[in-house]
């Protein structure tokens, strides 16, 4: 029989809260981070706002030493992994380093500390250049930089797959322990994007909501009024624990990580195919690979994007895979409160799906107020609501055509 592997540790860093509980309760609130943006002046993008985390304060959890070598993509990183660890209730110590890996998505990994160093570098030449640079920017760092923190000599992996790229690293570290190469995997994703150049090329492209008077009802998926995603900075890390060995330690387990699928449309590296084809395939792999049908499913929770090409499709996807029932099952996005962390967006829907199980209650879809006439399931508006769910399903798509779903069982 295959290894089950359940979550026992959730770590956040958020525009909405820091660590398991803060995040849940900023998704309570039911209101949205989203701001005017104070990093930088926006002012020469058509997009001037978006979900900047206001309270991270790295130094109350690394050494001085330790944060001077790391840029904001991995501090996020390795803060949200040790949250998770401490959620979890485990020391590094406590473990066997190389029976425990770490596996992490990220579409644009450190790529916001190669825009400051090139600033510097343009004024003052290579010496001005901070010599950590070569070792901040690759994808791979913030996994790294995590095994590194905590000691961690199992099995380490990094993907840049959009805004698939965490779900993805959690299939990863399932099928890892799965495998018996791991008993314990640290996986999620992160996100530090915003910094002008790369917040800039979104907004040439016009993938953003340009509705800047009004930036906390902007993101509004599947609202017929819906013109842009709001762009966000996280992380979000998950303790990934073979079930009998959460058990022996006497975890407390949020839910069983089931299944996992990806697929690829492979026909625009922006728009998703129309008819949800792909998307419909990745989420019948990970049901497939859960053991559960599309008739078990009690909750979907949606990529949701709030752009207007996405949002018809999934609606289009998750009809053709639970059939009647779509109009039974409650859908939701949860993206119109946190922003959209690119890569880390996935993590953090992750580990509001495992609290779900644990208050049995589902987010909202906030600022839904006029549905698209092709977005006619329901999508939870508002306000969440009280659900024992036994199986979640959750989307995430991104650029490229990558379709990636993941299936939560209680």
């Amino acid at each position: 029989m295959s290894r089950r592997v359940v979550i026992t540790g959730i770590g956040a860093v958020t525009p909405i809260g820091t660590g398991a509980e803060g995040l849940w309760q900023g998704v309570l609130r039911e209101q949205s981070a989203v701001g005017k943006i104070t990093r930088f002046d926006p002012s020469a993008f058509n997009c001037h706002i978006a979900a900047e985390i206001k309270d991270f304060a790295p130094e109350e959890h690394l050494d001085p030493k330790r944060l001077k070598r790391l840029d904001r993509y991995s501090r996020l990183a390795v803060v949200a992994g040790l949250l998770a660890m401490q959620d979890a209730r485990l020391e590094p110590d406590d473990v066997d380093p190389e029976r425990t890996g770490v596996t992490v998505g990220s579409a644009l990994g450190g790529i916001g500390c190669a825009e400051e160093e090139n600033q510097k570098f343009q004024v003052g030449g290579l010496r001005a250049v901070s010599p950590t640079l070569a070792l901040s920017v690759f994808g791979g760092a913030a996994s790294c930089n995590i095994a590194i923190e905590m000691g961690f000599h199992g099995y380490n992996s990094a993907n840049s797959d959009s805004c698939a790229s965490s779900p993805i690293a959690m299939g990863n570290a399932l099928h890892a322990i799965r495998r018996g190469d791991a008993d314990i995997m640290l996986a999620g994703g992160v996100e530090a994007p915003l910094f002008p150049m790369t917040f800039g090329a979104f907004a040439l492209i016009r993938a953003m909501s340009s509705r800047n008077d009004d930036p906390t009802r902007a993101c509004r998926p599947f609202d017929k009024n819906r013109d842009g995603f709001l762009m966000a900075e996280g992380a979000a890390m998950l303790v990934l624990e073979e079930r009998e060995h959460a058990l022996r330690r006497g975890a407390e387990i949020y839910c069983e990580l089931a299944g996992f699928g990806v697929s690829n449309d492979a026909g625009h590296m922006t728009a998703p195919r129309a008819d949800g084809s792909q998307a419909a395939r990745s989420m019948r792999m990970a049901l497939q690979d859960a053991g559960v049908s599309a008739s078990d499913v009690d909750y979907v929770n949606a990529h949701a994007s709030s752009t207007p090409l996405n949002d018809t499709s999934e609606t289009l996807a998750i009809k053709k895979v639970l059939g009647d029932r779509a109009f039974e099952v409650p859908v939701s996005g949860t993206k119109a409160m946190h922003g959209h962390s690119l890569g880390a967006t996935g993590a953090i829907e992750a580990a509001i799906c495992a609290m779900a199980f644990k208050h049995s209650w589902i987010p909202p879809t906030v600022n839904l107020q006029e549905p698209d006439e092709c977005c006619d399931l329901d999508y939870v508006p508002g306000h969440g609501r009280k659900l024992e769910p036994d199986v979640i399903l959750s989307n995430s798509f991104g650029f490229g055509g990558i379709n990636a779903a993941v299936v939560f069982k209680r």
